[in-house]
């Protein structure tokens, strides 16, 4: 079977199981506080298990895409050095909430792998919770019986805590979990090691591995650590789907089955080397080191591109900075073991949309722009390296002039933070060289940046405290104030700053989500008035966060929204759908929203674009939205409406965005999204529209800035006050455009002058000099000491250069805006014969004006804080030239 028909053997088995068949949710997470990336088949189904949404429909499975590279589940630096480990990866999962539970789990699990797959099932081994005696939970002897109808006892393995008790996080849902283990060893491979399956499992056996986790979710921790009983049963079951494939197709690694082999064979075309399976037995550490290679860009290259079309940018900033790290790490063993010095990846991805955009039709959608920003992100990371090369070659010529033979690992550890240069490539250029790096205080530093991101990060949050039932209701849409009762809240620490969070029965306050700021406001009664000072989504409620709780917290409240910031926010929020309506229309269709932020005073938009939008063109998009603006086009809503019917109507999805089977659509005339945010009753609420700003984010990528309704009045105040004292400058001069241009082209004429007077002055000087020039051992030594601004001083040595350009040893000290500045010029002859090299020379002696700089071995320049030490300078060039 191929890859693609076990993936649809998976999804038609359940779904004669009668489960939902539902598609991958966003491999991006953008509404959660607590994830970055899906890393596990239950993350969209989180609320569903908190019990903060509607569980129906009860059955589900899918396929699921997941990225697992940072937090618990650091599997970065494996990835490539063994069989099995990825960053990003399929999960085959199904669950029931409330529905079966352990029994029908177990039974379905078995028949698809042995009566629809056809795995052997004296190759399957089970594990199931040994128990734990301090936490007062027993061995799992309720899924051992089930799995006794199965296997033989001695094929039945108990687990420990670590291997089979899973928990979401520190606190929260959790429950043991059963884990079916494969023996994928050749006959030869027992005989050899002498011992059984059940000696192997969980021993890190390469080919004794776990492909399907069941876990049964049954208990609640709590922060205090205790465990209660969840209000109902959850199966949730992870399969994956590189490891399951590989048992089907007889092959003893992932990256061996047609998953990776096309892109693996792509690689093989473009690099002119040869990949090597692992069917072919040992091979040389060169060839090694080129398979390696070669299923790290594999692997990367589908994390990346994932990323990407879920809406996810490489950048420096939180998920942005992981895709980065992925990407760079990928182009940087394409570098040292493919001899790619060019950008390579980004060649590979037509291969990845052949084999993988039936299943994932959001990689084909978005192949141009997927290709577009790895290769420039490629192409920048190529000249980072280059960049710290040079530094790592400045080094070493240091520690060979001082007689070193170790780079110390602060050095080696700025290399790497400051350009993402890794520890082992420096170690691999220094070895080349005869050099060796302090990996220990290498170690020393990078320990110091993770506590400093770990304290940085810390948030610590109590239990929340129950004060009634139920769940929350939204009346946002409609009120700006509502009666309420707070169900539950909880203290959260965080920089040592502590803040309290409320969940209310009824909220008319929208909770950061979507790009879309959260309310602010107050809940009050009678007796007191509580700010709120933020809003945030988390779970598919609104949490609202306050300073301190009330004094009664059981009391009734009334919920009451800022309605000057909401007025704004929900003015800026349709303006950027007016806006994404306009792009299409003056750009083309091929523009889709890839992000974006809306507060009370601003908005942004990021969209696909392939050049920068000209001004020409902003300014038809500003006419297009004030037009619509001042037609006061009425809000069309539609609420829960069915997600294909929605579509039928032309409402525009976003790729990367996790859509239910209802959803709420938004309408201004011909615009038409799907849309759960705050938006204004009618257009004219708006007032008017202007971009401040157009930029690039990312390759394929642009961003709008601008501001709607007061803050663009204040802006039209702000220019006309500007002008207006532009124009006084020019004695309120009618033409204020023509008395400038007069003045700039005086300007340019008087620049040209001053030019050729200081090309004359550059000349007249260096002859003098040249005529003033001691001779030592033959060598003509220029020395001068003078005020003038640092190109010049340039200036200067290049024309006394290019006068004498034998036997020369220039050194100029200058001086400008009470700054010494050196100049320091060779002849080549002097670089060639006598060893010399001013950028060393220049090293050395701008130590003694307290400065540094460097350059080329013919020539350099250094600047300084200390005016009386540039006469030292000067001499000390001429002392270590030792002429």
């Amino acid at each position: 079977m191929t890859a693609n028909e076990i993936r649809d053997s998976f999804k038609k088995f359940f779904e004669s199981k009668q489960h939902a068949i539902v598609p991958s949710a966003p491999m991006v997470i953008k509404d959660d506080p607590t994830l970055m990336f899906t890393n596990a088949g239950m993350n969209q189904w989180k609320d569903i298990i908190l019990g903060t949404r509607d569980p129906e429909p009860r059955r589900r499975a899918d396929t699921q895409k997941c990225l697992r590279v940072s937090g618990k589940h650091n599997d970065l630096e494996e990835v490539g050095h063994d069989t099995y480990h990825h960053t990003m990866f399929e999960m085959l999962g199904n669950w029931s909430f409330g529905d079966y539970f352990k029994e029908g789990a177990i039974d379905m699990a078995w028949e698809y792998l042995v009566d629809v797959l056809k795995l052997n099932p004296e190759d399957l081994y089970v594990t199931v919770f040994e128990g734990s005696p301090e936490e007062n939970i027993p061995r799992d002897d309720e899924a051992a019986k089930y799995w006794s109808k199965h296997v033989p006892e001695d094929h039945i393995i108990n687990g420990n805590k670590h291997d089979n008790f899973w928990e979401m996080g520190d606190t929260g849902p959790c429950g043991p979990c059963s884990e079916i283990h494969v023996d994928s060893r050749t006959p030869e491979q027992r005989a050899a090691s002498g011992k059984s399956g059940r000696e192997l499992v969980n021993q890190d056996d390469p080919q004794v591995i776990e492909i399907w986790n069941l876990v049964f979710m049954q208990f609640n921790r709590k922060a205090d650590g205790s465990l209660e009983k969840l209000s109902m049963n959850v199966i949730d079951t992870g399969m994956g789907f590189e490891r399951l494939v590989r048992m089907l197709q007889g092959k003893h690694s992932n990256y061996d089955t047609d998953i990776f082999q096309p892109i693996i064979k792509a690689e093989e075309q473009i690099t002119g080397l040869k990949y090597t399976t692992f069917e072919e037995g040992e091979v040389s550490k060169e060839q090694d080191d080129i398979n390696v290679a070669m299923r790290v860009c594999a692997d990367h290259l589908r994390a990346v591109s994932f990323s990407i079309a879920d809406g996810q940018l490489p950048s420096n900033a939180k998920a942005g900075y992981v895709i980065r790290r992925i990407l760079r790490r990928a182009v940087r063993y394409a570098y040292t073991f493919l001899g790619q010095k060019e950008s390579f990846l980004y060649k590979l991805v037509p291969t990845l949309v052949a084999e993988m955009g039936e299943a994932f039709p959001e990689l084909k959608a978005q192949q141009q722009l997927i290709s577009k920003v790895m290769k420039e992100e490629e192409d920048a990371f190529l000249r980072t390296l280059d960049k710290g090369i040079g530094m790592l070659n400045d080094a070493m010529d240091k520690m060979k002039a001082d007689g070193q033979t170790e780079l110390d690992g602060v050095q080696a550890f700025r290399l790497f933070d400051t350009y993402g240069f890794p520890l082992d490539l420096t170690e691999l250029i220094c070895r080349e060289n005869g050099f060796t790096v302090n990996e220990e205080q290498f170690n020393v530093e990078m320990q110091k940046q993770k506590e400093r991101a770990r304290n940085a990060a810390a948030v610590e949050n109590s239990d929340w405290t129950e004060l009634a039932q139920g769940e929350q209701q939204f009346v946002g849409y409609d009120y700006t104030e509502y009666d309420c009762h707070i169900l539950r809240y909880r203290k959260v620490t965080q920089k040592k700053n502590e803040f309290y969070e409320l969940v209310l029965d009824n909220t008319p306050f929208y909770g950061e989500m979507g790009g879309q700021v959260g309310d602010c406001g107050v809940i009050c009664n009678e007796n007191e008035t509580i700010e709120i000072i933020d809003s945030k989504r988390e779970n598919n409620q609104t949490v609202h966060i306050v300073k301190q709780l009330p004094k009664d917290p059981t009391a009734q409240f009334m919920a009451c929204v800022d309605t000057d910031k909401r007025d704004a926010s929900a003015a800026n929020h349709t303006a950027t759908h007016l806006l994404d309506y306009a792009l299409r229309q003056v750009l083309g269709e091929h523009v889709e929203q890839k992000g974006s932020f809306v507060s009370p005073d601003t908005l942004r938009f990021d969209f696909s674009h392939f050049q920068k939008v000209t001004d020409e063109e902003i300014r038809q998009v500003e006419r297009m939205v004030n037009q619509m603006i001042r037609a006061d086009i009425p809000l069309e809503e539609h609420r829960d409406m069915p997600f294909e019917e929605a579509k039928k109507i032309g409402a525009i999805a976003l790729f990367g965005e996790k859509y239910g089977d209802k959803v709420r659509v938004v309408c201004f005339g011909p615009s038409c999204e799907f849309c759960g945010g705050i938006h204004a009753k009618a257009t004219g609420k708006i007032g008017f529209f202007k971009i401040f700003s157009e930029s690039s984010v990312a390759a394929g990528i642009r961003r709008i800035e601008a501001k709607t309704g007061r803050e663009c009045e204040e802006f039209l105040y702000k220019t006309e006050d500007i002008l207006k004292a532009v124009r006084s400058f020019f004695n309120n001069a009618k033409d204020l455009q023509g008395v400038i241009q007069k003045y700039v082209e005086e300007h340019d004429a008087m620049k040209k002058d001053i030019e050729v007077f200081q090309a004359q002055r550059v000349f007249n000087l260096s002859m003098e000099l040249l005529e003033k020039a001691r001779i030592i051992n033959g060598v003509t030594v220029v020395t001068a000491k003078t005020m003038m601004m640092p190109n010049v001083a340039k200036d200067l040595v290049f024309k006394i250069r290019e006068r004498h350009p034998e036997n020369l040893l220039c050194v100029i000290g200058s001086i400008f805006e009470n700054k010494p500045m050196l100049n320091v010029m060779l002849s080549d002859d002097m670089v060639k014969d006598h060893g010399l090299n001013a950028g060393q020379l220049v090293r050395e002696a701008a130590k003694l004006m307290q400065g540094g700089g460097g350059g080329q071995p013919h020539y350099a320049s250094a600047g300084g804080k200390n005016l009386d030490g540039l006469s030292a300078a000067m001499d000390k060039v001429i002392e270590l030239a030792d002429l």
